[in-house]
């Protein structure tokens, strides 16, 4: 892979290493995404096989995103997806800005103390949709050989502002002898034309025939993209064609006319090493669908037609990636990480229309005294084009600051930007905000872009409006949720408590689990936790009235406050089922007493003993049955002594094992035994979930025994 002795730079090293890997696992394509842990995002710092352009929505990721990439760093496996029908079901929001065929792997990137990112695979449309055993262990393999690379790399590479293309070089062939210039005269001497390309679309061979058929010589046509230098090819499904070939290594047919009245048959044929094209004289009867005519063409600069088809897959992949987003920090992040770098903004600022005024809801690439300037401006400001543009629903775009400064003389001192796309957000002609996408240096906006950012900014204005909506629901549901949970824990002397409530990532919906430790005399303690069943008003309302019964029954042996809930459940006759674990804490005897019903067991160390789940006999769920008993546990507790308490969302998560994860807790709850109880529980939310990215509400309540009170 490298000569000895020889050094690499972060970016070569990593060049070398992604085509290196492209050749051993015999994948068309391939990309090493590095992860950013500050911004939570997976960053594309080189590919190979594939034009940059087909990656732009994905050139930085989130590590919450439904995509491959995404899920192989945040579950720590390897992802495969073998054919479109698999994406299509599997990730929908990509099939949809990739509508082609072709199988893809992504495994992450694991070094000696952290992941380190991604890599990235994909094959033709011809390979098997599921891998071998041996395959899966190349690609394992492959992503552990990168990652120990740069663990051993003396400074660390970053991710670039545009990832670098890696050519795969040349591919060893047989000709039989064949002299390359008796190979151009075979082909000069077909009636047909030939045409060569690069992976990237540009034409890097012609002979005279194609020359004549296609009407331009090759003085006007090598180095440059079919589409960009013969208008009458500038279609977006000619270049679709293209991309489909490039992407799924399957062969393409189409017909194409040329002005005024010739039809040609171009047949594209590609592998590693490029593309080659065979052109022929047809007619229009031989493809149903031309790909282009003359009344279809458009019009524009060869520059603006070169992006047509890339911004178009951009708009479908944002539109679906938009329908995802659900909370105002959500749609934020999502314009700030994909929109920016498809359009080349450094600067980004989201204001929502309330009260009259545009409060700012997020912003990137500004400091803090801009925003505070900014905030709060009125919605008919003149200061800068926000207030123009809401009012007229029609966004205004700034080349440089000598033409912001004509309408609006204040405005470029503000930022010190040079450029500025000012995008209104409106619905149904009703204001929703204002985003502003702004350059470093001075910017003309094409016809093109224009457009694309006037669509892509109604879909902004929905989302923006819809995740405000979520946003104050699910503030009014956490804080009934929060009223209902105890403000504070009560004071007893040689016991150290710790509690902590987390709502789900996402979901606006109240959530049921609940923990509480009630104070019965001086030397003991009733402490509970539970789960009510579902995430609802009805289920809060439920959680509070079994809070109210435990404190009515608090003090009696554990069966009995159980059964008496129990029996609170049924006179309510709700159809809610509950979980709960009560323990009767007694620090004179130092020893507890527990029940419970269905609730998972709690963490235990003890001094000088190794740590595990407590083994407890649990009865039923409350609200299944009045009649049956609830056992009992007694459990010593020696000073010292850590008893974590949980509910299930901290180790339900799917396709996992639930007992296995929590012995891994509870080795981890021993491991950091002597760290503080906040701490502690912030390290077992840690291990559970790395991501800190919560599927279901978490209640954990951590007690620690001290000496006993004289």
């Amino acid at each position: 892979m490298s000569v000895p002795g020889e050094r690499l730079d972060a970016a070569d090293l990593l060049d070398r290493l992604l085509a290196d890997t492209v050749r051993r696992t015999g994948a068309s394509a391939g990309g090493i995404y590095l992860l950013d842990e500050a911004s939570g995002t997976l960053g594309l710092a080189v590919i190979c096989g594939v034009p940059v352009e087909v990656a732009w929505p994905w050139l930085r990721l989130p590590l919450t995103a439904s995509v491959p990439v995404s899920d192989a760093v945040r579950e720590n496996r390897l992802v495969w997806v073998g054919s479109q029908d698999d994406m299509a079901r599997t990730y929908p929001r990509a099939a949809a800005s990739l509508p082609y065929r072709f199988a893809l792997a992504a495994a992450p990137m694991q070094g000696r103390s952290r992941c380190l990112g991604a890599l990235l695979l994909l094959w033709p449309a011809s390979h098997p949709a599921a891998p071998t055993r041996r395959e899966r262990s190349h690609i394992g393999s492959a992503a552990r050989r990168v990652a120990h690379a740069l663990d051993e790399a003396a400074v660390p590479p970053v991710v670039p502002e545009q990832p670098r293309l890696v050519q795969l070089g040349e591919v060893g062939r047989s000709h039989g002898g064949l002299s390359p210039q008796a190979a151009v005269d075979y082909v000069e001497r077909l009636p047909e034309g030939a045409l060569g390309m690069d992976l990237e679309g540009r034409i890097t061979f012609l002979t005279a025939s194609a020359e004549s058929l296609l009407g331009a010589g090759s003085g006007r046509l090598l180095g440059t993209r079919p589409w960009q230098s013969l208008p009458w090819l500038d279609d977006t499904v000619v270049e679709d064609h293209y991309r489909t070939a490039v992407i799924s290594r399957d062969p393409v047919a189409f017909t194409a006319l040329r002005p005024p009245d010739t039809w040609l048959r171009f047949q594209v044929y590609p592998d590693v090493s490029g593309i080659s094209v065979r052109i022929t004289p047809a007619t229009a009867q031989e493809d149903d669908r031309p790909a282009a005519t003359s009344a279809s063409r458009p019009t524009g600069s060869a520059g603006s037609r070169t992006a047509q088809t890339g911004r178009l897959y951009q708009l479908v992949h944002l539109a679906a990636a938009l329908t995802e987003t659900v909370a105002v920090r959500d749609v934020v992040e999502l314009i700030a990480d994909q929109v920016l770098p498809a359009f080349g903004a450094e600067g980004l600022v989201v204001s929502a229309a309330d009260a009259g005024r545009l409060k700012i809801t997020g912003y990137h690439g500004y400091d803090r005294r801009t925003i505070d300037r900014l905030d709060g401006l009125p919605l008919d400001t003149d200061l800068t084009p926000a207030g123009k543009a809401l009012a007229d629903g029609v966004p205004s775009f700034f080349a440089d600051p000598e033409e912001m400064a004509r309408r609006y003389p204040h405005a470029p001192r503000i930022s010190g930007k040079q450029a500025w796309a000012f995008l209104p957000l409106v619905i149904s002609g009703r204001p929703v905000g204002c985003c502003i996408l702004s350059y470093n240096e001075p910017r003309s906006f094409s016809a093109d872009e224009r457009a694309v950012l006037t669509s892509l900014a109604g879909l902004i204005a929905q989302a923006l409006d819809r995740a405000r909506l979520y946003d104050a629901t699910r503030d009014l549901a956490h804080g009934l949720q929060q009223a209902l949970l105890p403000r504070s824990l009560p004071a007893l002397t040689g016991l150290e408590t710790a509690a902590r409530y987390l709502p789900a990532s996402h979901g606006m919906e109240i959530g049921g689990d609940f923990y509480d430790l009630i104070r019965i005399d001086p030397t003991t303690a009733a402490a509970v936790i539970g789960d009510v069943q579902g995430h609802n008003v009805p289920a809060a309302a439920l959680m509070g009235q079994v809070r109210t019964a435990v404190h009515a029954t608090a003090g009696a042996p554990p069966d009995h406050v159980l059964a008496r809930i129990n029996r609170v459940l049924a006179d309510l006759e709700t159809d809610l089922l509950v979980s709960c674990l009560y323990a009767h804490i007694d620090l004179e005897r130092q020893e507890a007493v527990v029940a419970s019903a269905g609730h998972p067991p709690p963490l235990l160390h003890r001094p000088a003993l190794p740590p595990l789940v407590m083994e407890l006999d649990p009865g039923p769920l409350l609200g299944v049955d009045l009649g049956i008993p609830y056992p009992l546990t007694v459990l010593p507790l020696p000073p010292g002594t850590t008893l974590a308490l949980y509910t299930d969302g901290l180790v339900e998560a799917p396709g996992t094992d639930i007992g296995r994860i929590a012995d891994g807790l509870a080795q981890h709850l021993g491991r950091h035994s002597g760290e503080g109880l906040d701490r502690l529980i912030d390290l077992l939310l840690e291990q559970a979930r790395p991501t800190g990215h919560y599927t279901d509400d978490i209640a954990m309540l951590l007690l620690r025994t001290g000496s006993p009170p004289a």
